[in-house]
């Protein structure tokens, strides 16, 4: 099984249901029902979904370069025997640890991984799950000349290779062992591992949420690296893992915003029979995200965001390939390092 490159995936969904009612929408994106120029009538008879799976993974398109080769050293997953003792490493790490070291460790902006060691053969392995053309590329798309709708980069997948960097994940993050498993407990996680990279193809950056309250409503769920490893984890406990009793910290990128309101999709809001009023505004919302060429160009366009986001309450989401206005609210963004414990299974513990 190699996941060094993505493969083909299949179906799969959840959805959390809404109400159903209609909401008028200005061109600016703003809400006034006594406006005299309307650009789209919503009806939200929808469901607002969490992170869903596909029939399928896409090819990706040339247009869309890694600055990063994605999973370089990628290697196939290894079949274990079964008498095989595995030690299950957590792994994390600051972004782009390196290449600035712990400047966003700061900040608690962390990537996390697993990683595996061998009994039997010494040998130890690395998983993870992260972008193919890196986080920007992820979070807001590409305006292209001749092009109505956004051009997204945005898939993410698994990566598996041997050996575990010890120096990367202790110098600035974390390197330590959770718990064991078997060599025939590892061959089922290897099996689920397919079936997850195969279904679950897009990054997501933004978890959305009501208010900065712990039981807030979540509107969107984030789909990144700390989430497959969050999987895994269950998987594992779900396997029979028992797990180490130690706090486990993760970041998250958490956007504020009332009740989200359902636009359409690509075809719907920038094909022939489109919304062009909806539409111009969506890509006016995601032009000042694109990279900048000067200084001058970056507090231009900054300037343009916090007027969208702060002034506007404005924010316009791409999920599952559908398009979302999000009524933004304070305190609009916050970066968050919270604890989500180890999980406990469902099955008779493996004992080693």
């Amino acid at each position: 099984m190699n996941l060094s490159t993505p493969t083909v995936a299949v179906s799969g969904s959840q959805n959390l249901s809404l109400g159903c009612w209609t909401h008028e929408l200005s061109p600016s994106g703003s809400h006034d029902s006594n406006s005299s120029c309307k650009a789209v009538l919503v009806i939200l008879c929808v469901s607002l979904s969490q992170h869903r799976r596909f029939d399928y993974r896409p090819k990706t398109d040339p247009y869309c370069q890694a600055r990063y080769t994605f999973c370089p050293t990628g290697s196939a997953i290894p079949v274990m025997r079964e008498e095989d003792v595995i030690e299950v490493y957590r792994l994390q790490a600051p972004v782009w640890e390196f290449k600035y070291g712990d400047l966003l460790g700061h900040l608690k902006i962390m990537h996390d991984a697993v990683g595996f060691k061998s009994s039997l053969t010494g040998k130890n392995y690395t998983m993870e799950w992260y972008e193919l053309f890196q986080l920007g590329n992820c979070t807001f798309p590409h305006l292209r000349p001749g092009m109505d709708a956004p051009f997204w980069c945005n898939q993410g997948a698994a990566c598996f290779y041997e050996g575990i960097d010890d120096a990367h994940w202790k110098a600035n993050g974390t390197l330590v062992l959770v718990t064991t498993i078997s060599g025939t407990m590892f061959n089922e996680m290897a099996q689920w591992v397919k079936y997850d990279n195969e279904t679950g193809i897009y990054y997501e950056t933004w978890t959305v949420q009501a208010s900065p309250d712990k039981k807030s409503t979540v509107w969107f769920d984030s789909y990144e690296c700390s989430k497959f490893i969050l999987r895994t984890y269950q998987k594992l406990a779900d396997l029979g893992a028992v797990f180490k009793k130690i706090q486990t910290n993760y970041t998250s990128v958490i956007l504020f915003s009332g009740e989200p309101i359902y636009l359409g999709n690509e075809t719907s809001i920038f094909g022939p029979q489109g919304n062009k009023t909806l539409a111009a505004a969506i890509r006016d919302f995601y032009n000042p995200f694109k990279p900048h060429q000067s200084v001058r160009e970056f507090f231009v366009d900054l300037f343009k965001i916090i007027d969208h986001v702060i002034l506007k309450h404005q924010f316009y989401l791409f999920y599952n390939l559908e398009y979302w206005f999000l009524p933004m609210k304070s305190p609009y963004l916050k970066i968050v390092y919270e604890e989500v414990p180890l999980p406990v299974g469902s099955k008779a513990s493996f004992g080693v």
